[in-house]
Order: C-alpha cells, then sequence, then structure tokens
C-alpha cells in the first residue's frame, strides 16, 4: 500500500478546463449558449475554444495575462475556457470601472491581449492613454456581435483583429495547454477597490475545480439546467457557473444588459431554472410593471425537508410561514391538494407544519438542519403507498 501514489496513469493535475472536454461528448448536440438569434451546442462551443485557444497562444506566451473586458455575451463565456487552455492567465474586469482604473488594471497585470467588446473600446484606448511612455501596450481583439456590424470600419487602426477572425483561423487540432500542476495560476481578479486600490486575487486551476464543483453541489443543480446570465460574468468569474455549466449540460441564457422586462420574458421563453442575482438585481425584478402575484398567495416562505417514512423510508416533510394579514388560515389538506395539481407525485409533502416564522440563519438563510431535526423528532410516518 506504501507504494500506491500518484502516478500519470492514474492522476492528473485538476482543472475546470476539462469540463468543457467532457460536455463535448457527454452533452454534445445539447444546447449551450444561446444569445439573441445565436446558438451553441456543446460540441460546438469547445470547437470554437480550442480554435480560439489556438489563436491566442499564437500571441501571447504561456502564463502570460490575457484580459477581458465584455458584457455577459457568448464570447465572454468562450474566453473562460479558451483564455486558460491557450496556457494564458484568464483576467476579467469589470466593464464598470473608469478609463483610469482600468488602466491601473492592466498595467499592474501586465496584461499582453485585452478581448474588448464593441462599446467599450473608446473605454480600453482612453485606458491604454494613460499608460507610461516607455510601457507597451496589450493587443487589442475587437468583439462584435449582430448590433455592430460596420463598427470596426469606421475605427482608425489598420491591424485591428476581431474576435471571430481569431476563432476561424485557429487550428481545429490545437491540443490545448493542460497545466502541470493543479496549482498553476488560471486566473487573475480583482478586488472592488472600496477602501483602497483594488488588490489582485489569484485563483489556481485546482481551486477553481473545487470552487466550481462545490457551487453545483451547495445549489442542488440538476443536469440541464438554465441558467440566465444576470449575475456579470466578470464578478467572481460568475460564481463558478462559467464552468458549472458544462459539468451537468446545462444551457447559459447570455444578456448583454440587465433589464427586469428582458429578464422576465426570458425565464418564461427560455424555462429558466436557476439565475443568480444581487439584492438590488432582486428588487428591481420584484418592482418591474412585469412582476405578478404568486399563483399560492397565503403562503410567505416555504421549506422541505425530509421525515421518516415506514414505507418509502422518507417523504417529503413541508414547513410553511403564513402571511400575517391573513384572516382565515388554510389547513393542512389544502396545502397537499395545491401542490398535487402542480407537481410530481414524489415531491407532494405528506406532512405540513405551520409556523409563524421559519428558523432562520444571521445573513437570512433557513436554517434547513433546524427543521430537519424537527422532522425526525416526529417520528416516521406510518406505512403508506399514498
Amino acid at each position: 500500500m506504501d507504494q500506491l501514489k500518484p502516478t500519470s496513469i492514474n492522476s492528473c493535475p485538476l482543472t475546470p478546463l476539462t469540463f468543457l472536454e467532457r460536455a463535448a461528448i457527454a452533452y454534445g448536440e445539447s444546447i449551450s449558449i444561446v444569445y439573441n438569434s445565436t446558438t451553441y451546442t456543446w460540441s460546438e462551443t469547445f470547437a470554437r475554444c480550442v480554435r480560439l485557444a489556438s489563436s491566442i497562444s499564437s500571441l501571447i506566451k504561456k502564463g502570460e495575462v490575457v484580459s477581458v473586458l465584455a458584457p455577459n455575451i457568448p464570447p465572454t463565456l468562450e474566453l473562460q475556457f479558451a483564455v486558460p487552455m491557450a496556457g494564458a492567465v484568464l483576467n476579467n474586469i469589470n466593464t464598470r470601472l473608469d478609463a483610469k482604473t482600468v488602466s491601473v488594471l492592466l498595467q499592474h497585470s501586465e496584461s499582453k491581449l485585452v478581448f474588448v467588446d464593441y462599446q467599450l473600446y473608446s473605454l480600453v484606448l482612453q485606458s491604454i492613454s494613460l499608460f507610461p511612455s516607455d510601457m507597451y501596450p496589450p493587443i487589442l481583439v475587437l468583439i462584435e456581435d449582430e448590433n455592430s456590424v460596420s463598427f470596426s470600419r469606421n475605427l482608425d487602426f489598420d491591424e485591428l483583429t476581431t474576435y471571430e477572425a481569431m476563432v476561424v483561423k485557429g487550428n481545429s487540432n490545437f491540443v490545448w495547454v493542460r497545466p502541470e500542476n493543479d496549482w498553476d495560476p488560471m486566473t487573475l481578479n480583482y478586488t472592488s477597490g472600496t477602501t483602497a486600490s483594488p488588490k489582485g486575487v489569484v485563483h489556481s486551476h485546482r481551486s477553481l475545480f473545487i470552487i466550481t464543483v462545490d457551487s453545483l453541489v451547495d445549489w442542488s443543480v440538476p443536469s440541464y439546467p438554465v441558467y440566465l446570465w444576470t449575475l456579470p460574468m466578470f464578478h467572481s468569474n460568475g460564481w463558478s457557473y462559467t464552468w458549472g455549466m458544462a459539468v451537468v449540460g446545462g444551457t447559459s441564457i447570455c444578456l448583454r444588459k440587465f433589464d427586469a422586462n428582458v429578464v422576465f420574458r426570458a425565464i418564461t421563453k427560455y424555462n429558466v431554472t436557476h439565475m443568480c442575482g444581487a439584492p438590488v438585481v432582486l428588487t428591481m425584478l420584484a418592482n418591474s410593471p412585469c412582476a405578478k402575484p404568486l399563483k399560492d398567495p397565503v403562503q410567505f416562505r416555504t421549506a422541505v425537508v425530509a421525515r421518516p417514512d415506514e414505507f418509502w423510508g422518507e417523504t417529503p416533510c413541508a414547513f410553511v410561514s403564513l402571511k400575517m394579514e391573513l384572516k382565515k388560515k388554510p389547513k393542512e389538506k389544502q396545502i397537499i391538494d395545491f401542490c398535487r395539481e402542480r407537481l410530481p407525485h414524489y415531491m407532494i409533502p405528506k406532512t405540513v407544519i405551520f409556523m409563524d416564522e421559519l428558523p432562520k440563519t444571521a445573513t437570512g438563510k433557513i436554517q434547513k438542519f433546524s427543521l430537519r431535526e424537527i422532522a425526525n423528532g416526529m417520528g416516521s410516518l406510518p406505512a403508506s403507498r399514498m
């Protein structure tokens, strides 16, 4: 047993880049990205990232920094894979920063290549103009979309390279660069700089692999989710869901900018199952004219945990907090009947417990472990096939 050590046969460096390679095989024909009229499958996304990585590797050396300044559009998502697949370190930049701050980040990171959305191109030019005279500027690659067909033609920039041109000219047989060690750096992010200058935060391939898997497990993400990109991909790499969707064969619905009405339409149109959002985003959604009352107006908060069951082993037990203004409280049967009309049979709670307030943590999350203790303390439900 002492001789059982890692070798190239039984061990390899952990990296979330392998999620994309697997997705191309396991979910090849499943939709990976949707953006306006653009749609890609996972096999197409992998092929595009390989070609893009090939083009990037021809412009930079291994370990150099490549920056991305773009909104939640397909190229931004593809670059989360393609940049490190080229052996470079990915640097996402906040699109809301001013030219001075962007200049500081580009200088500090010593970025050699910058992918910039056409709407932010002038910002990057202004940022580069603030470079010291002895500092060589990075190569710029313009990201266009269907709304910017003639944009690059109006630029006074003879050698301007476009994103799609790099994808097209890339080698489809390129062998993407795997990390020699899973502690090799994969991303360079920066703090918001609210108390001082922004500070660099480096993540390794290993840490991002673990963060991605942990996020999926913690959120109980199933296979084939539909994820709506309301969270900026530049914000901590979209909380790792940029890579996480490849693990579960998910579909990413990209939005160039947040708009509550557009979000509501997208949720309905694409049957969105997951999205992330800061409190300000959720408040904007709640105050949108598109917001509608819930179908069940009596429930304020609900949480479901497992309760022991003599026949099934365990069955759903719902803890319900009702709205305070209710004059007539519903019965347990009414809640169960409501669920029966809308949920698969196995999801229908067999037990409903009413509480004035569900137990919560200091950050407002429901303490499910406390509810499990209550459910277990109630004992097993008698044997029943219902």
